[in-house]
């Protein structure tokens, strides 16, 4: 069985599919690993690396994909719209094609897959269970994507992060406000604390009240808003969407919170929905100047309303960044770890080194999008 890694076009990725450390557990599966020419090179792998560790690798797009039977990226295959190859049509009829697709998928790929019955695993649709938290990928790259906020926030934000104590005087810790505690939140909120900031969480998911807590940050918390948020978590862990009422209580609480902070980071999505709204244009127009919000839900809608995904907003002179592109600042570490929930992936559909989708299965069922030339699912929503 052969398989292939595509060089990834987006003019902002740095990442890859798999690292080439990864490619001899592969093999051992009776799997063949082709790549694309340079798809490592701006994670730092050579093509002779590759090499080295046992892939071939492949100049031309029609011999990388000919006969293969998976093909593994991480952003979604590109459609030649923007003068880049075609990679939709060069996909073999018949194979699987593992990436993520959403958000920022373009419209009609789903139907475009399935007209050349090419079966397709959305990666940010893995459930997280026990059974799939080696393959949950949405989970790795939001570790990283969190780390990075972080570090960007302190580069934009004119003030220190931790409390220094001078000749000059004794300058306040900055005050850094994480706006959900999934994992890219909690991975905000710890690197925040290390860089010595005054740190809040806030998650209508009250079960996250104690994980921030064991962060050392203060969870915000109070009594009416509890009550009128219980209850808010889906099955899969997840946030549930709010209902209006709540949305209305939701976003008073935050305006008594958010224009006080110097950072405002923000990490809030419901898969297949717009991103909630947090963090609203009066609340940016109370805070400090210099202050900085980072949106990490930018491409899914964006938490705040002045967002606009991979641009940098001034208002008021308050800096609003909706990067698309954070866990490709740490490329190397974070295709290691999206290159090992895909070799799980592949542990868990490889038998006797072939393929097996079986539909029957929790997982199969909940990341195939498409299976031959039937589209699985509904379009993700668009942000606004």
């Amino acid at each position: 069985m052969e398989i292939a890694v595509l060089r990834e076009r987006h003019p902002l990725e740095r990442r890859v599919a798999l690292a080439p450390s990864q490619i001899s557990p592969l093999e051992a599966l009776g799997i063949q690993v082709r790549v694309e020419a340079g798809a490592g090179t701006r994670a730092g792998w050579s093509d002779e690396e590759y090499r080295a560790a046992g892939a071939r690798v492949e100049d031309d797009l029609g011999a990388l994909l000919e006969d293969v039977a998976c093909v593994l990226k991480i952003r979604p295959p590109r459609d030649g719209s923007d003068g880049e190859a075609d990679e939709v049509a060069r996909l073999p009829s018949g194979s699987l094609l593992i990436s993520f697709l959403s958000p920022g998928e373009p419209p009609g790929l789903l139907e475009a897959l399935a007209s050349r019955e090419v079966s397709a695993i959305a990666m940010e649709r893995m459930p997280r269970t026990t059974r799939a938290q080696r393959m949950d990928a949405l989970s790795s790259q939001a570790s990283a994507g969190g780390y990075r906020a972080v570090l960007l926030a302190a580069t934009q934000l004119p003030r220190f992060f931790p409390m220094l104590t001078t000749a000059a005087g004794t300058i306040p810790p900055a005050k850094v406000i994480v706006l959900g505690a999934g994992v890219a939140g909690l991975q905000a909120i710890a690197t925040a604390r290390r860089l010595g900031a005054s740190v809040q969480g806030y998650d209508i998911r009250s079960a996250a009240a104690e994980q921030v807590r064991s962060l050392g940050a203060t969870f915000l918390e109070e009594d009416e808003e509890e009550a009128a948020l219980e209850e808010a978590e889906t099955e899969g862990g997840y946030a549930r969407a709010l209902q209006e009422t709540e949305r209305d209580r939701q976003l008073a609480f935050l305006a008594r919170h958010v224009p006080k902070a110097d950072v405002v980071i923000t990490t809030a999505q419901i898969p297949g929905r717009p991103a909630p709204l947090l963090v609203t244009r009066e609340m940016v127009e109370e805070m400090a100047a210099g202050s900085v919000v980072i949106d990490l839900a930018g491409e899914s809608g964006g938490n705040c309303e002045l967002s606009r995904a991979g641009e940098t907003v001034e208002h008021g002179g308050v800096t609003i960044l909706a990067p698309i592109d954070l866990p490709a600042g740490v490329a190397q570490h974070s295709s290691r770890m999206y290159g090992t929930n895909l070799t799980a992936v592949l542990q868990h559909l490889v038998e006797d080194g072939e393929l097996q989708l079986d539909l029957e299965d929790e997982i199969v069922d909940a990341v195939l999008v498409t299976h031959g030339s039937t589209v699985r699912v509904e379009p993700a929503a668009k942000g606004s």
